[in-house]
């Protein structure tokens, strides 16, 4: 199964490094990944594998959200085919 997951908030040193070694540490795999700095704002997002993910979806969706309240950052996950779902026409 496969997920997005985004990031936003204010740019700092280390942001891509720590959500990477949160998502690493759930045994979640990096597809793609695509981040842009506007002024002073980061944003990125990305395409995860959850097949060997070693949590539940809610555990890492918690996890990721708990990583995100230490870094002043806002972290969220969605199951690809919703995000699908929500963005079909």
């Amino acid at each position: 199964m496969k997920a997005i997951v985004t990031v936003t908030g204010k740019d700092k040193t280390g942001i891509i490094a720590g959500v990477s070694a949160a998502l690493s540490a759930c045994g979640v795999n990096i597809l793609d990944i695509s981040q842009t700095v506007l002024q002073d704002y980061f944003a990125m997002i990305m395409l995860v594998d959850l097949s060997g993910s070693t949590v539940s979806f809610r555990e890492l969706s918690e996890k990721l959200n708990e990583a995100g309240k230490e870094t002043f950052m806002d972290i969220r996950i969605i199951r690809e085919e919703l995000f699908d779902a929500l963005h079909r026409i």
